[in-house]
């Protein structure tokens, strides 16, 4: 870690925060800023980290579903933090929804900052950051949750998105050929505290369905390799014996598979809006409460939303996807915004 008074500290807490912060740390250090990095071990984290050739602290783990292990867990690693920042002292604490980082910071007395994409993410109690950072589309339902409220354009996915470039020896990377349907599927989040375990049983109809179909592929993305993973493997395992259900033996760029893939189904805002900004078909399991960003996508037809397990046969549509040249367009306006507020959050008086 690098000290000085200019120093950015990001704690990538999941792992859509990865590919996200990615070029927000290329547009600081352009400005002249220093970035130090801490990253949780989980739900590949530090795989996709590593992929992103980041140099980073490991800290801290996830600590299951069960409410108090997580407050727990929460605070212990914020105490890892507070061990690890003390020596580094950045001048702004930065994450997208780091609850530790939040609490390291305040007991550090180190001005704080978080991006949200979601208004419904519950921090800790009494313990709020210093600005918030919010796409337009939430900026009414973030009012109450901090006196400096700075906002985006567009989604996050807005940020990383404009720089993808396909690359398809992914395809030959997982065994799929071109004479195959491909769809991705990415499980709910069971582990989240905004689950609903509808989301499962979509998920499992969703998989029944496509397995059904006899030129479909299909990747599935675990979020973990244990529970998840091994569930899928024992509950669809001749499908995965035969290679019609894939699961990356590594981590894979996200991004890439998305854009290879006709259709997207997934039970995580991340990948959702990720296939909605490259213009792939996306299907929502998500059973959550459904946010403004979310909502948004889904009446400007860009998101179609599964609620119920008969709408994955009639809403879903299994087509061979077109794919343009250029993935999309190379706008950095919403990068820019971002930055441009992280830098005012730095100037604020403490």
């Amino acid at each position: 870690m690098i000290p000085g008074n200019n120093t950015i500290w990001i704690d990538l807490d999941n792992s859509p925060h990865v590919p996200f912060f990615a070029p927000i740390i290329k547009e600081v250090e352009k400005r002249g800023h220093q970035v130090t990095l801490t990253a949780r071990d989980c739900f590949q984290v530090c795989g996709l980290a590593d992929l992103h050739g980041f140099k980073y602290l490991r800290i801290g783990k996830h600590y299951g579903k069960n409410k108090a292990l997580k407050v727990a867990g929460t605070l212990y690693r914020a105490l890892q933090l507070v061990r690890s920042a003390s020596k580094a002292k950045p001048s702004l604490a930065l994450s997208h929804g780091s609850r530790s980082q939040v609490f390291a910071s305040k007991m550090l007395g180190i001005r704080s900052s978080v991006i949200i994409d979601y208004e419904f993410t519950k921090g800790l109690p009494g313990i709020r950051p210093d600005a918030l950072i919010v796409p337009e589309l939430i900026f009414d339902g973030m009012k109450s949750r901090s006196s400096s409220l700075f906002t985006y354009p567009g989604i996050k996915e807005d940020v990383y998105v404009p720089d993808f470039v396909p690359d398809p020896k992914i395809l030959e990377e997982l065994g799929i050929n071109g004479e195959h349907l491909l769809v991705t599927i990415r499980p709910p989040a069971t582990e989240a505290h905004y689950h609903n375990p509808e989301a499962e049983v979509l998920f499992a109809e969703a998989v029944d369905y496509l397995g059904s179909l006899d030129d479909v592929r299909m990747v599935i993305l675990p979020r973990n390799e244990k529970k998840q993973g091994d569930f899928i493997k024992s509950r669809w395992a001749e499908w995965c014996n035969s290679r019609k259900i894939i699961i990356p033996e590594h981590v894979v760029d996200g991004l890439n598979l998305i854009w290879h893939s006709d259709l997207v189904i997934s039970g995580g805002g991340t990948m959702n809006r990720e296939a909605a900004a490259l213009n792939v078909p996306v299907y929502s399991i998500f059973r959550g409460k459904i946010g403004a960003v979310d909502q948004y996508l889904s009446n400007t037809g860009r998101l179609t939303l599964i609620e119920k397990p008969e709408d994955v046969r009639t809403k879903v549509k299994v087509v061979r996807r077109d794919k343009p040249k250029e993935a999309v367009q190379r706008d950095h306006t919403t990068l820019d915004r971002i930055v441009d507020a992280i830098e005012e959050v730095m100037e604020m008086k403490k």
